[in-house]
């Protein structure tokens, strides 16, 4: 299995949507701090385009939360939505 498809991957990029979500910004806005395109914005909310962790770096400039809390949150909700599975 790519792990594009891969439950982590999809919590990965439902926290970052969530987060733009929160701060009330279009996609196209969001696109615009990363130097981008909305397009761009698009495919990775929606998986079609994966990112690494560079790209993730970015994401998380642009939205100005550190990459550290963000990525201690993911394993804080991975690890609970792991938990409710068993």
């Amino acid at each position: 299995m790519k792990s594009i498809h891969d439950q982590s991957y999809k919590l990965l990029i439902s926290l970052l949507r969530e987060e733009r979500r929160k701060q009330k910004l279009t996609q196209a806005e969001l696109a615009e701090r990363i130097d981008s395109d909305q397009t761009y914005v698009s495919k990775v909310e929606t998986m079609e385009r994966r990112i690494d962790v560079i790209e993730l770096r970015t994401f998380c400039k642009a939205l100005d939360i550190d990459l550290l809390n963000f990525l201690k949150d993911f394993e804080d909700r991975l690890k609970d939505s792991l938990e409710e599975k068993r």
